[in-house]
Formats: C-alpha cells, sequence, structure tokens
C-alpha cells in the first residue's frame, strides 16, 4: 500500500481477541468461514488506519509528546490503578515495549484529531427522521411482561426414599399458612432453601426467559397477591408469590427520543467517516498479496 506494508502478523494480532470468541462458538468450515472473514475485515481496518496516518504526515502535522504520555497516563490510571509496575508486567507478558506501546498510542490519538477535522458538520436527524425510525421500529422498545416474585424452595432428598413426600407436605402446609395470611417473605426466610431466603425469596422483576418453563407458566399465572401451588422440578418443590405485575409495553416517543438522536447521528456520522476513508484509498495504491 503506497511504500507502507501490512504484515499477516499485526492482522493476527488485531483479529486475536474477536478469533478466540469465534472459537468458542463455531467449529468446523463455518469457524473458517468466519476466522476468513474476521482477519479481511482486520485488514481493510488497518489499511484504513494506515491511510490516515500517511495523510496526517502528508499535512506536516505533528502530535506532542505530552499529549502521548498524558494518554499512558490515563490507561494506567484507570486500568491499572495507576500501579506502573503491573502496567510495565502486562506489557512484557504481552510482548510490548513501553516505546511501542508509546507509538500505537500515537497513533491512535492520530486518526482520532484525523478524524475530527475531517468529519465535521451537523449530523443532529431532523425531528421526522426520530418519528419515522421510532415507528419502524417499535418492537426495540417494547418492555416484556413481567413479574415481581417471590420464591420458596424446598430440596427433597434424592437418597431417601420418603423425603420427596415429606418435603412436598411441607410445601403445602407453607403454602396454606401463605394463604391464611402468614406473611411470604418472613416464611421464606425460615424455610426457603434458596439463597434469596435472606432477602424474603425476593427475586425482583423476571420476564418469561428468567425460569424454567414450568416455573415460568406458574408465575405468570398469577395476580398480585396471589401464591401459586407447589410447583415440582425435579427434586425441588416451588412456592411462588406475586408481588406485582406489569403488561407488555410499547415504551413511548418521549422517553427513547434522546437514545433515538444519538443512534441515527452516530449512522450519520460513520457514514461521514466512510466517505472520507474512500476518498483517502481512492488517491492511494493499495496491494493485496
Amino acid at each position: 500500500m503506497n511504500k507502507d506494508v501490512i504484515t499477516f502478523s499485526q492482522v493476527q494480532e488485531l483479529a486475536a481477541a474477536q478469533e478466540q470468541t469465534l472459537r468458542q462458538q463455531f467449529s468446523g468450515q463455518q469457524l473458517l468461514d468466519k476466522i476468513k472473514e474476521t482477519r479481511l475485515a482486520a485488514l481493510s481496518d488497518l489499511i484504513d488506519r494506515q491511510l490516515v496516518l500517511e495523510e496526517f504526515k502528508k499535512k506536516d502535522f505533528h502530535i506532542p509528546d505530552f499529549a502521548v504520555e498524558e494518554q499512558v497516563g490515563e490507561i494506567i490510571k484507570d486500568e491499572f490503578a495507576g500501579d506502573r509496575q503491573a502496567f510495565i508486567r502486562t506489557l512484557n507478558a504481552q510482548g510490548y515495549t513501553l516505546d511501542r506501546f508509546r507509538n500505537m498510542q500515537r497513533d491512535k490519538i492520530v486518526v482520532q484529531v484525523m478524524r475530527q477535522n475531517n468529519v465535521k458538520g451537523d449530523f443532529s436527524p431532523a425531528p421526522q427522521d426520530v418519528d419515522a425510525f421510532y415507528e419502524a421500529n417499535k418492537q426495540q422498545f417494547q418492555t416484556p411482561e413481567q413479574v415481581k416474585l417471590r420464591m420458596i424452595v424446598l430440596n427433597a432428598d434424592p437418597l431417601n426414599a420418603s423425603s420427596a413426600d415429606t418435603t412436598r407436605q411441607m410445601a403445602e402446609d407453607i403454602r396454606a399458612r401463605a394463604k391464611s395470611g402468614s406473611d411470604f417473605a418472613t416464611l421464606a426466610k425460615t424455610y426457603s432453601m434458596d439463597a434469596t431466603a435472606e432477602n424474603g425469596g425476593d427475586w425482583g422483576w423476571v420476564d418469561q426467559k428468567t425460569l424454567n418453563q414450568e416455573l415460568t407458566g406458574a408465575a405468570f399465572a398469577l395476580s398480585p397477591g396471589q401464591v401459586s401451588q407447589v410447583v415440582q422440578v425435579g427434586d425441588s418443590y416451588y412456592l411462588m408469590y406475586c408481588d406485582d405485575k406489569k403488561t407488555s409495553a410499547v415504551k413511548p416517543l418521549a422517553e427513547v427520543q434522546d437514545a433515538i438522536r444519538k443512534r441515527l447521528e452516530q449512522v450519520e456520522r460513520q457514514k461521514a467517516t466512510q466517505r472520507w476513508i474512500d476518498g483517502l484509498r481512492e488517491k492511494a495504491y493499495i496491494k493485496v498479496f
């Protein structure tokens, strides 16, 4: 590319983290295809970055050393709690020298400055664009049906043949007490074997993806103030109490319009950035081996 060369090791280095994630999700030919796609995207990013760095050099701009040191200092402060030695040890473990890391940060600053200087304008969307996006994507702003749930869990001993009957009877007795007015949270603190027992069996707000199918069916059949039947799942017996309930609803435009504006503004800014990068590519000689 012009007189600069991007090596395969640079591509591998940039794509390494994403490739590791891909190896946990895919296998076989699908994995190979995903890795190839990731490396091509990494190569494209490296080419774009190099084009920006070359343009910076052509303009005879300069990034002062103190700006780079400030950037490195912020990284040490934010990611290593100010421990410079821990930062140096991490660099060494990753195969970086401090000088190379400084140069990497300098390049990042250059790219950021060049984008700020070359991608300008008002990218704020018009009100009608915000309205149109909201109307076309209402499903994105829909809140699911939810139940504010408390739960009592009793676990039978799988090695004791009579434990299942005894545990179910205990669950039925607790249910009867809850139905007759005993405080469900107090009962949960006393009897539940679930990790939420100390908090009165409080599971907070759950949606239909939180629990398994049996418990979800029983939980969402409840109205506020109701106690469920005893639900058996394996060797465990569950009692649920509905504190409150929310129906599925679409958030009003007033609640989400700021987020929509930011999203649309980001899209337009990315388009402008890509147009600028495309212009740099058109002026460059790029050859991929």
